[in-house]
């Protein structure tokens, strides 16, 4: 019985929230429902094999203070099938186990998100916990969060981001100078990270890696910060969703003030913060000295209100007394330079030799050559000047696969094929596989003077993508010659002659009109007999940051020429 007044208290809250929003929409009054004679027979079928006898109430099975989402028929032939599925609701033990706590409404928002992902970013849909993390980072806004997740899908996709654990290799100088590394983990659990900034040569550093180099080690600090949540979730038996990062400042100067140096830190701090919410759990500072308030005045106005809330700061040695450190780390595991017993391995740190230093030129060259190692391309899109890219096959049932993202606008995705080879613009070569790799951000190759059906023709049906989309295909090339996609500026619909516009409407069409479209691409040919079984199409799906649909597998392992899994 106590189950039950429990669940019934859940229905209110929810029954109370949408009446809340039918009330802000204007809705007085709603038809009684009345289920058809189909509705009533199931759900005569489904009491019959679901509810008590005595109280003919439904079954609650649960230990955990939630209803358990199974049926459990009292009857010996098969339950009749549910009306739900597996996507529209999250197992009571699921939650438990790697979500924590989550209210009805923020286990709604959960799944939305979700499904929503499920519908325009199919191959690449990150786990509950991600979605989840940019989901309290916006108090389960659902269009805030869904609107900062796609462009961290994004910027991961465009960076290779789910590789960084696999591709990065730290400098020699990073090993040496760098003074942070992981320790263990705090009382709750969560990994610990400590950085001993004070000891550490930030204007070295820069001088001798560069700014990209430093970010794309803070970046592989914190994917190893999530991989090592997952793997404390599992070692605990409870949701380790975030890390405890200490920091000490004992040397800090204003030396570690110089303009570059803040620069970095401030950039750093702001890509971690749009792609990395909800990660760090506690944020110690250990030994701040007098010059600390100058640089927290700096740094304060880039930091999330809701992060700052995490900030625990310690002027001196007051960390080591009731409240410090022992409140949040255990006795053992205490770093011996901060007074503990236990050896911490972290680079000291020190003065980067300047005979380390490299020039402004080739640091320059360094950091566009780490950004640029990317397999996507990126291209603008106008009105009456498409991009297009060329593929030319030699061998008949050949694979063409794509893989892109809308980053902005809309856009209309086209196939052509000709036997013709249309001019490439003189300083696009076509690489390796046939595929051109343009050095502008928008090419056209199709010639003006060309006729569809005489020059070259549609090889599937146009694809109109909207802007958050990301989009992935395949087509089974059935001739040799050249082959064009094309990504085309979507024009907005007219508005309906028997009517006066609607205000949306001459409002998004102004909006669409005024601004360029991008997106974000990745082609490849593959030979009809590797084809089978391969996804080295769909790169972002290689990571164990996606989760790779059925819907995507599945088409991938046919021959039959699809357009896309949107």
């Amino acid at each position: 019985m106590k189950q039950y007044t429990s669940n019934i208290k859940k229905g209110k809250e929810i029954i109370e929230y949408y009446l809340k929003q039918m009330e802000e929409e204007g809705l007085t009054h709603l038809p009684r429902w009345t289920p058809t004679t189909k509705q009533q027979e199931c759900l005569t079928s489904t009491s019959d094999h679901s509810t008590s006898p005595a109280l003919n109430i439904p079954t609650v099975n649960s230990t955990d203070g939630h209803n358990s989402r199974d049926s459990h028929p009292t009857s010996s032939s098969p339950p009749e099938p549910l009306s739900s599925t597996p996507d529209d609701k999250l197992e009571a033990d699921y939650i438990k186990r790697y979500l924590g706590d989550l209210t009805p409404l923020q286990e709604s928002c959960l799944i939305r998100l979700r499904q929503w992902l499920q519908e325009t970013h199919k191959g690449k849909i990150p786990k509950d916990e991600h979605i989840l993390r940019f989901l309290r980072a916006r108090d389960f806004n659902i269009d805030k969060a869904r609107e900062i997740l796609c462009q961290s899908l994004t910027w991961r996709k465009q960076h290779q981001v789910d590789y960084l654990l696999s591709t990065w290799s730290p400098p020699q100088v990073l090993h040496d100078y760098y003074a942070g590394g992981w320790h263990h983990h705090d009382k709750d659990g969560r990994p610990l990270y400590v950085l001993r900034l004070g000891q550490m040569d930030t204007k070295g550093l820069v001088r001798a890696l560069g700014e990209e180099s430093l970010l794309r080690h803070v970046l592989s600090i914190n994917e190893e910060g999530l991989r090592r949540c997952e793997e404390n979730t599992k070692i605990f038996g409870r949701p380790i969703s975030s890390w405890t990062c200490l920091v000490d400042l004992e040397g800090l100067n204003m030396r570690h003030l110089w303009r570059p140096g803040v620069k970095a830190l401030l950039r750093i701090i702001e890509v971690v913060e749009a792609n990395y919410p909800e990660t760090l759990g506690r944020l110690l500072i250990l030994r701040a000295p007098r010059v600390f308030p100058v640089l927290w005045t700096l740094v304060s106005p880039f930091i999330d209100e809701n992060t700052r809330k995490k900030f625990l700061i310690y002027a001196g040695n007051d960390y080591q007394g009731p409240g410090g450190l022992v409140d949040y780390i255990d006795k053992e595991v205490i770093p011996d330079f901060l007074g503990g017993e236990c050896l911490c391995e972290v680079p000291e740190g020190g003065l980067v030799p300047k005979a380390l230093y490299r020039t402004p030129e080739e640091l320059e060259s360094e950091d566009i050559r780490l950004w640029t190692e990317t397999i996507y391309q990126s291209a603008s899109v106008f009105k009456g000047a498409p991009h297009e890219v060329l593929v030319q096959i030699v061998d008949a049932s050949s694979v063409i696969t794509w893989d892109f993202d809308v980053c902005k606008g809309d856009i209309v995705f086209n196939i052509y094929h000709s036997k013709r080879a249309p001019q490439v613009p003189k300083r696009d070569t076509l690489g390796a596989h046939g595929i051109t790799s343009p050095v502008c951000n928008n090419v056209q190759l199709i010639d003006k003077a060309w006729q569809l059906g005489r020059d070259y023709s549609m090889v599937e049906s146009p694809l109109t993508c909207k802007e958050g989309e990301s989009v992935q295909g395949s087509h089974v090339t059935r001739w040799p010659g050249f082959y064009i996609l094309q990504w085309k500026f979507h024009n907005m619909p007219a508005c309906a002659t028997s009517s006066l516009p609607r205000v949306d409407d001459v409002l998004a069409s102004l909006q669409v009109s005024s601004h360029k479209c991008k997106v974000m691409y990745y082609t490849e040919i593959i030979g009809s007999e590797d084809f089978r079984g391969s996804m080295t199409s769909l790169e972002s799906s290689h990571s164990g940051f996606s989760q790779l649909s059925a819907a995507t597998t599945s088409s991938s392992q046919s021959h039959s020429s699809s357009m896309v899994s949107r």
